[in-house]
């Protein structure tokens, strides 16, 4: 049940708002929560002078409070809303004693779902997430529909609510960060597999499972979940839908779902389009496309979904083309940060590929890396904080399978498209897939596969 905007608006008029972080969907957050007549303090980690000068004055400007520095959430009692990054834990102490105190904790996408006048259509997973939101969005455009993509691509959008209307259509890429303490859900939700990550960030697994469920834990009877029925962990989950379920597979016929059979792709039995026609690569865009088909397949024509199917080339950042230098093909697929992503990637090349992988710790097991995707690499070349996590697979590989991938150790990411140009000879493909987050060395994964764009951009 959709809740009147009117309602949030009377209620954060001249209340004490504590935004916590402030980056680039908290900005627009904090104006707006201003425009309202909220008495805002933003807070972040950061010291004034790391903090974009204009955005101080501006909030200056506004009477904005700042609380700034390492002890930025030393208190956070006096408030009467708080709102979260989403990156935060629930737990977190400060955010405990401020509930404790008579605060309400939230984040700008817990309320935007929660007032958003359109239709929402929610997609989270593991991998595939990014591309599959690209592709729903794409295809209600092309139906003819107003609509909006937000979540963690796009724009924030809770700035934006009152601009969004009932027959408009939004799309929303969810993280874990972002559900974990959704208590309300999408009109259509979608997972679109699950294996492990974010283990630095959640206690277990089974919490990171959890986390991903409230996309659709919190329906309605006439709602629609959208799961994969090849994934052990989304399979089941039709068993605890409140609304409607429709599975898709591209392994399996699922007459009253999507498949892909004798190299067609089906909806509902109704041939959408050859995968041969398809512009995206591997299987694992193939399911992709069955994904948004049936995340879509309420409102949108079979037609926008084969024109869609025929003509999307891709989202930067994945699998993205990047050059060809003395015969060597160069692609970024920066975006695969955990091992199902990176191995999912490389299945879609016609042949072993020079890898380069390795980041920041997730604390997630590499041995699918390494025994799944052994095949699909011909050299590989490890940087980062998790370069002897993942060469100690690929060892046990060695050890215990007797099959050997060449190895190469290095400390840059400049070092890693050199070394792997070294390697290289003509036909060859290169591709920057970490199986990692970015954060040993990079802001977010858009920075590191910049950096890698730019160094191969250099190539002689």
């Amino acid at each position: 049940m959709k809740r009147d905007f009117n309602e949030f608006k009377e209620f954060i008029k001249n209340k004490k708002v504590a935004v916590v972080g402030i980056g680039v969907s908290n900005i627009p957050l904090i104006n707006y929560l201003v425009n309202l007549g909220a008495k805002v303090t933003a807070l972040d980690k950061k010291t004034i002078d790391k903090l974009d000068k204009s955005v101080v004055e501006d909030f200056n400007s506004k009477n904005v409070q700042l609380i700034l520095g390492e002890s930025y959430l030393d208190d956070l009692t006096g408030f009467d809303v708080v709102f979260k990054t989403p990156s935060m834990r629930i737990d977190n102490p400060a955010f405990v004693k401020a509930k404790e105190s008579g605060a309400i904790i939230t984040s700008e996408m817990e309320e935007f779902v929660k007032y958003c006048p359109a239709t929402t259509l929610g997609i989270t997973g593991s991998d595939g997430k990014t591309t599959t939101t690209s592709l729903v969005y794409e295809i209600l455009k092309t139906d003819g529909y107003k609509t909006w993509v937000g979540g963690n691509i796009g724009t924030p959008l809770f700035s934006k609510i009152e601009e969004i209307k009932e027959n408009d259509m939004v799309v929303l890429e969810l993280s874990s960060f972002q559900l974990m303490t959704m208590d309300v859900s999408t009109n259509v939700a979608a997972i679109t597999n699950l294996s492990p990550n974010h283990l630095d960030m959640h206690k277990d697994m089974d919490e990171y499972v959890d986390a991903k469920k409230n996309i659709y834990k919190f329906q309605g009877e006439d709602e629609l979940l959208v799961i994969n029925m090849e994934n052990d962990i989304t399979n089941p989950l039709d068993k605890e839908a409140k609304g409607r379920v429709m599975k898709f597979s591209s392994k399996n016929v699922v007459k009253d779902g999507s498949y892909l059979q004798d190299g067609v792709l089906y909806l509902r039995d109704k041939a959408v389009c050859k995968r041969e026609e398809v512009k995206l690569h591997g299987i694992h865009n193939v399911e992709n496309l069955l994904t948004a088909f049936a995340i879509v397949s309420d409102y949108a024509s079979i037609e926008s979904m084969k024109k869609v199917a025929t003509t999307f080339s891709g989202v930067e950042h994945r699998c993205e083309f990047v050059r060809e230098v003395n015969g060597v093909r160069y692609y970024n697929d920066s975006i695969a940060s955990s091992p199902t992503r990176t191995v999912a990637g490389l299945k879609a090349f016609e042949k072993p590929v020079i890898l380069i992988a390795g980041g920041y710790d997730k604390n997630i097991p590499f041995e699918k890396l390494a025994f799944e995707g052994y095949d699909k690499i011909k050299t590989i070349v490890i940087l980062g904080a998790t370069k002897s996590k993942i060469k100690e697979q690929f060892d046990r590989l060695k050890e215990e399978k007797g099959i050997e991938v060449p190895m190469i150790l290095v400390d840059s990411l400049e070092e890693a498209v050199l070394k792997a140009k070294e390697v290289a000879t003509s036909g060859d493909i290169i591709t920057l897939s970490p199986a990692c987050a970015s954060f040993d060395m990079f802001p977010n994964f858009e920075a590191r596969g910049n950096k890698f764009k730019e160094i191969v951009s250099e190539l002689k």
